[in-house]
């Protein structure tokens, strides 16, 4: 009667191993990455040149004629001052007419309103913000249509130049076309982080959600499978003393 039971459970553990036992792996290989690995160096710090200082020299205009000539009206939800390519510029996020946040550019010396920020001023930024000493390999502007769930790029404010430079590292660095900010810095240790991240959560589009059904079911599977492998231990335990 012990040798049927212990043929099942035997059976049984066999069977959940084969499924579970694949993403056990990935989440073992995972782990082992990500503990050997430095955090910093896979945000990019160390390829980030320090962001210099605002220069505020000169006469400037105040918040309220920048917020007068953006023109947003009552609908702003945030004004800061930030530096693009050296001049000081009031960046003023206001509710446009189409859901979302909309950005404008007021320069805060001139007093009028900064055009988008073009392919050479993006290849100029993202160079002064790179710093390693490398050319510029390529840039291209990306929209909503370019960037997908699965986007290295995913979640920030589009339109963006990708600035791609000619390092080891394969860096890219992102520059947002209304503001001119840097938003991102990715390389390829980065990209091999992320999808083993999306391996680990089993979030398949945004790889934060570790709430998702699909991680919840594949971690029942694994606690099942290591709780039956103790029991045919037991089982086949008594056997061998009986």
């Amino acid at each position: 009667m012990v040798g049927i039971r212990a043929l099942h459970y035997r059976k049984f553990h066999r069977g959940l191993a084969v499924v579970a036992g694949i993403q056990l792996l990935l989440w073992v290989a995972g782990g082992l990455y990500f503990s050997w690995t430095n955090l910093d160096a896979i945000h990019g710090d160390d390829l980030r040149a320090p962001a210099p200082p605002l220069d505020l020299s000169g006469k400037l205009i105040g918040p309220d004629r920048a917020l007068a000539v953006a023109g947003c009206g009552d609908t702003v939800r945030a004004l800061a001052m930030v530096e693009v390519l050296g001049d000081p510029v009031y960046r003023i996020a206001f509710d446009g007419p189409d859901t979302g946040c909309s950005v404008v550019m007021v320069d805060a010396r001139s007093g009028e309103l900064r055009p988008a920020v073009t392919e050479q001023e993006a290849r100029a930024i993202a160079r002064a913000a790179f710093l390693p000493d490398v050319p510029v390999a390529g840039c291209r502007l990306l929209e909503a249509r370019d960037v997908g769930g699965h986007h290295e790029y995913r979640g920030g404010p589009l339109p963006v130049w990708q600035v791609a430079f000619a390092h080891p590292s394969g860096a890219r660095v992102y520059v947002s076309a209304a503001d001119g900010q840097v938003r991102a810095l990715r390389r390829g240790s980065w990209r091999v982080f992320d999808f083993l991240w999306m391996l680990h959560t089993l979030d398949f589009a945004g790889r934060d959600d570790i709430n998702n059904p699909v991680l919840r079911l594949a971690s029942v599977l694994a606690l099942v499978t290591v709780a039956s492998g103790y029991i045919l231990w037991w089982v086949t335990r008594r056997r061998r003393r009986g």
